[in-house]
């Protein structure tokens, strides 16, 4: 699978849960092992990531995490989110793999 030219900027932001400690993390395909860029583009690419709602409907619950991913390719940005009790299926392995990330420091 050529995947070149198509790098992709994807963030995932968690919020809520117990602790209340919001947590980011972000993956660009550029930078990752060509395995990795390319799991990560079937895993997009299986989720039809942008033509998915803005926000999946949801109930927030206390000590439930809430996500917000972000990607960025091409010129194009399209964020979704969703709360842990409302992930959908086709968007489960990509937050799995997501969340399995290293943390990116917090410059906040």
């Amino acid at each position: 699978m050529k995947i070149e030219g198509k790098a992709m900027q994807v963030t995932v932001k968690r919020t809520g849960g117990f602790t209340g400690i919001p947590l980011t993390k972000t993956v660009d395909s550029a930078t990752l092992p060509q395995q990795e860029a390319i799991l990560l583009h079937q895993m997009m690419a299986a989720a039809d990531f942008f033509k998915l709602p803005s926000t999946i409907p949801f109930t927030p619950q206390p000590d439930r995490f809430q996500y917000q991913i972000t990607v960025e390719q091409e010129g194009k940005q399209h964020g979704v989110m969703f709360g842990e009790t409302a992930v959908p299926a086709s968007l489960k392995p990509l937050l799995n793999w997501l969340m399995a990330q290293p943390a990116q420091p917090i410059n906040d």
